[in-house]
């Protein structure tokens, strides 16, 4: 068994017989040429089919896998209409009188070389669209026929050295595709039904190929590098989309322990099946709202995968956590904005910075303390350190623009809180609004219910913001004296004590009197035997792992 790991981009196991894709060779020979308007204007018509082309990609989208996951062929159209692009296409042509293809060529290296060069991994894996969506158009240009084409047949170029030729249209057989890389346009025209997973050596999880792969349902793992061997074509293998790992001759154990665990999986999407776009609504007809909560922005897939209605909890600490230098405003926008659009309509509610306690961060120098859990962490060091704060909330106003973000404040224990956290929210509107940069001036804020203080102050708290999320791990340790961080006091720290749900009815009937919705975030969110008691003090919102949110829709349909 050889073992390879890579970087999960699409959840889910794939176990099967591997088919390598042979690359595809793109070399453009380079013509000198004597009527450079003509070259020029076979570049243009080339343009206009390989636009056409795209249009017809992007309807198929849409009727498979709905408009959001079609706009990026949109984004690929506009790419192709951009005037920089055509001008420098036809600079090259007049200037050193080469053939169109090789001035598209040059011209897509030049434009992928610039988007590389970008602090933002978003723009960075757009490298990856320039050069497919020019590929296009020199295979326009050479005379070769898309896949795309409207009588249905397959004649791709990339496809037909792929799929095809190796054979798997051809015998049947469902394989497990190796490639160097695949791109948006290859991976959109895969046969779902002939393909098990993807494993690329190149790659990126914010590339548009691994946003289709999660779109298609197919397990991807992306740069294993130079562990990609041509030579495991016909070999079985098993790859596991979570953790990134792939398997290649597969001993017995691995196998075995794959193939629970996949029907695990598929007993799980059986019940997905059932229940997808089916509300979150008891028999009585209460609706309750069935969120998420995820880490980093590769945990949205999951979140959609899981057909939860939204992010109930982004935990934004870990754009810090796992660095070793502050991440800039550049990068917690690119983070926020590509969940923000993976998500489309559905709400992300993205908690600011709660480092602090159990969560320390080097960089932040923050002194020792005896009692980390009761001392400088959270919304302490956002109002202390505004310098940091104001940097992560210009990112999340930013990012407003491109999805439906609200803002959570955690560990409130006053008013006054809330109001130096809003002052500094302003300060970043009104900078933004100077920049002329987009956002969305009613953005929603809301603050985490974690502490006694915050639950007896739930009704002045209401009048400040919009929504509460009861973040019910820290009001279970705060109400009991119970640090949770200690296994000794395991059996003192109960979260079903009649203390701590007491202070989960308080806080719901404070927000109800106010007009404003209140939500579970913590972990008793998905403790199906506290469904009932919810249910009963009409909870308005539930935020879980996204893997709980299926059985819990079960209990709550069922109620």
């Amino acid at each position: 068994m050889r073992t390879i790991q890579g970087v999960s981009v699409s959840a889910g196991i794939a176990i099967g017989t591997v088919r390598v894709l042979a690359a595809v060779d793109y070399a453009v020979e380079r013509r000198l040429i004597d009527d450079p308007q003509a070259e020029m204007d076979r570049f243009r018509a080339a343009r206009d089919t390989a636009v056409a082309q795209l249009k017809q990609l992007r309807d198929n989208v849409a009727a498979e896998f709905g408009e959001n996951k079609a706009e990026l062929f949109d984004a690929h159209r506009l790419m192709l209409q951009d005037p920089d692009y055509a001008e420098c296409v036809e600079g090259l042509i007049a200037q050193d009188k080469v053939n169109a293809e090789f001035a598209v060529k040059s011209a897509a290296e030049q434009f992928a070389a610039m988007f590389a060069a970008m602090d933002s991994s978003t723009m960075q894996a757009r490298a990856a669209d320039v050069k497919d969506v020019s590929r296009r158009v020199m295979n326009v240009l050479q005379g070769k026929r898309d896949s795309t084409a409207q009588d249905g047949s397959v004649q791709g170029d990339a496809v037909q050295n792929g799929i095809v030729q190796n054979g798997i249209a051809q015998n049947g057989e469902s394989r497990i595709i190796f490639a160097e890389d695949l791109a948006p346009s290859d991976t959109a025209q895969l046969d779902r039904a002939k393909v098990l997973g993807l494993v690329t050596a190149k790659g990126s999880a914010n590339s548009h190929t691994a946003i289709l792969a999660r779109t298609m349902g197919l397990p991807a793992i992306t740069g294993i590098g130079d562990a990609f061997d041509p030579a495991d074509d016909g070999h079985v293998a098993v790859i596991d989309g979570t953790s990134g790992a792939v398997f290649v001759d597969p001993d017995e154990a691995t196998l075995t322990e794959y193939r629970r665990r996949k029907a695990e999986a598929e007993e799980h999407l059986s019940l997905l099946r059932k229940l997808k776009g089916k509300p979150t609504e008891t028999k009585s007809g209460q609706r309750v709202h069935l969120y998420a909560n995820i880490s980093r922005p590769s945990d949205a897939a999951a979140v959609l995968a899981n057909d939860a209605e939204g992010i109930g909890l982004f935990r934004s600490e870990f754009l810090y956590l796992e660095r070793e230098d502050w991440p800039t405003e550049e990068f917690q926008f690119d983070a926020y904005g590509q969940v923000a659009q993976e998500m489309g309509d559905r709400p992300v509610i993205i908690r600011t910075l709660d480092i602090g306690a159990d969560k320390q961060v080097d960089y932040f120098n923050l002194s020792h303390e005896d009692n980390p859990a009761l001392g400088y962490r959270a919304i302490r060091i956002c109002l202390t350190r505004p310098e940091i704060f104001k940097v992560q909330l210009r990112a999340l106003l930013r990012a407003s623009a491109y999805g439906n973000i609200a803002i959570m404040l955690p560990m409130i224990t006053s008013v006054q809180e809330v109001r130096d956290a809003k002052r500094i929210l302003e300060e970043a509107k009104s900078e933004l609004r100077g920049e002329r940069i987009d956002f969305n001036e009613s953005i929603q804020i809301g603050v985490m219910i974690e502490t006694p203080a915050s639950v007896i102050m739930a009704d002045e708290l209401a009048a400040e913001v919009d929504f509460f999320s009861i973040g019910t791990n820290d009001l279970t340790q705060y109400t009991l004296a119970c640090d949770r961080q200690n296994p000794s006091l395991e059996r003192f720290a109960d979260p079903h004590s009649p203390a701590v749900l007491r202070m989960i009815q308080m806080t719901i009937e404070a927000a109800h009197r106010h007009g404003i919705w209140c939500g579970i975030c913590g972990e008793l969110g998905a403790d199906l035997s506290l469904t009932d008691t919810f249910l009963r003090l009409g909870i308005d919102e539930l935020s879980v792992s996204p893997t709980s949110v299926l059985p819990l829709r079960n209990v709550i349909r069922n109620h």
